[in-house]
């Protein structure tokens, strides 16, 4: 392991995190909110703990080991996670013990949208945007920004990328160089961020919400500057525009580049991961708007469908804006999007979720199991899009999947120990695990009064979920410290 490596990249990316505490420093310094003290001096500390992590080992020009990128990975994230409660632990206003501004920063960073904050409207607007900032740096990854910009200062990234980016196949490239790749996602990520803003903006929502919402409705990560969500605006075209940039954003990038670079759609229409998502979300509009049509006696069920597909589409893709309390709504429904958030978005968007492709796997893998037992002599290959998968993509898929049960198990079982009641833990880890936001029982509103022992379990588990499981369990194993 080579730890002055590890410091040295950890000691700049910190150091590049520093940054982004001017943005909101402005804000405050323009509305005169009184905030500008805490993240000046947020910017100095994250700053001078870089410095103090990269100035001793500034010399080492090693290439990174893949180990190195596991490790680099991991803790960065804890380390991201820890900074960015600084501003919080240093604001007044709404006052935060260090769990709370922990539990924050990490629930924005990796784009759960848990919150444990009440009274958003009434919070100044740097805190406000340093909200959906988080949220936004946190989308795409900001491992992912830092490998376009690594490379630049003489060290390497793909094991970086290969640690942070999400699904099981994670050594496709778009482009022959790693550092392009990098440039290329970012480039369709901000140019997402910059349409859909417009589009709020036009919608109605003043310049500064339409900002911020493009930043959690493109990240799929769901905080919003108003406790209606948005069920504030109470707009038709608002919401609209939101499904539809849900839509876009759990949609694999790497689909959006290559349409952008061709200038076709068929990259779209040819991926198998993406017919099975639209169709997954398809299924369960229609069964929620149909339970509504049947239950709450809707004249048309157009009206139902309209009432239902906002909600399913933002609790299926894992973003987790709210319009009304669907926690409230009749018999099966409020699980039925619980459990769609497992599904979660494709692999290679902002979304969480065990994932589209994984799930597509895993019915591919035991429809092909009971034709074995039909054809015991038979060989029958798994194909996505007509291309075989191989058997090691599949031992892998199985694996996620037995390890994310697991720690489901354990997780919820730790949770029941501090005290919350079934509804609560089980919605709560779902909720964060997947990174989705809210939740049922006492987290349908916020996490504010869960106990502390809880949330840092939470904390733990929306780690888990952003770093897909095992680039964070890997670390705890034996063998990957052994030479």
């Amino acid at each position: 392991m080579q730890f002055a490596v590890i410091l040295r990249i950890l000691g700049i990316l910190l150091s590049l995190f520093s940054l982004t505490m001017f943005p909101p420093l402005l804000i405050s310094l323009v509305t005169s909110d009184g905030m500008a003290i805490p993240f000046l001096s947020a910017f100095i500390l994250i700053l001078s703990v870089g410095l103090i992590f990269w100035v001793p080992v500034r010399n080492i020009k090693n290439e990174l080991r893949l180990r190195d990128g596991f490790v680099v990975v991991v803790l960065f994230w804890v380390g991201l996670g820890l900074s960015g409660s600084v501003p919080f632990i240093l604001i007044e206003t709404p006052e935060l013990s260090v769990t709370d501004a922990i539990f924050e920063s990490i629930s924005g960073l990796t784009t759960t949208g848990a919150t444990i904050i009440v009274g958003i409207d009434f919070l100044p607007k740097s805190i406000l945007f340093y909200r959906q900032e988080l949220q936004w740096l946190g989308g795409m990854g900001i491992i992912v920004l830092a490998v376009a910009i690594l490379p630049m200062l003489g060290i390497g990234g793909m094991q970086l990328y290969r640690a942070e980016t999400p699904g099981p196949v994670k050594d496709t490239k778009l482009t022959p160089r790693i550092t392009e790749t990098a440039k290329a996602l970012w480039y369709v990520y901000l140019s997402i961020t910059v349409i859909c803003a417009v589009c709020y903006w036009l919608a109605g929502m003043s310049l500064f919400d339409a900002i911020s919402h493009s930043f959690s409705t493109v990240s799929i990560g769901g905080f919003s500057t108003h406790d209606a969500s948005m069920g504030y605006y109470q707009s038709f075209w608002i919401e609209f525009i939101a499904v539809i940039f849900m839509l876009i954003a759990g949609i694999n990038f790497s689909l959006h580049f290559l349409a952008w670079k061709n200038m076709s759609t068929k990259p779209y229409w040819y991926d198998a991961e993406l017919r099975a998502y639209f169709a997954i979300l398809i299924f369960i509009c229609l069964t929620v708007a149909s339970y509504h049509f049947i239950v709450e006696d809707y004249e048309k069920f157009s009206n139902a469908l309209k009432d239902s597909v906002f909600q399913t589409v933002s609790i299926a893709t894992t973003t987790g804006f709210t319009t009304t309390e669907y926690q409230g709504w009749p018999g099966f429904l409020p699980l039925l999007l619980l459990f769609s958030s497992f599904v979660g978005a494709c692999a290679g968007s902002t979304g969480g979720g065990i994932k589209v492709i994984r799930i597509l796997l895993l019915f591919k893998q035991g429809m092909r199991e009971v034709k074995r037992l039909i054809h015991p002599s038979a060989i029958f290959i798994i194909k996505i899009g007509n291309k075989p998968i191989p058997e090691r993509v599949i031992e892998a898929v199985w694996g996620f999947f037995a390890a994310y049960i697991a720690i489901f198990v354990i997780l919820l079982l730790a949770l029941m120990v501090t005290d919350l009641d079934q509804v609560t833990a089980f919605s709560a880890l779902a909720a964060c695990l997947n990174n989705l936001g809210p939740g049922l029982g006492d987290v349908s509103q916020h996490y504010g009064n869960i106990n502390d022992a809880a949330k840092w379990i939470l904390c733990f588990a929306m780690l888990l979920g952003r770093l897909e499981i095992f680039t964070l369990l890997v670390l705890f194993t034996p063998t990957f410290w052994r030479r």
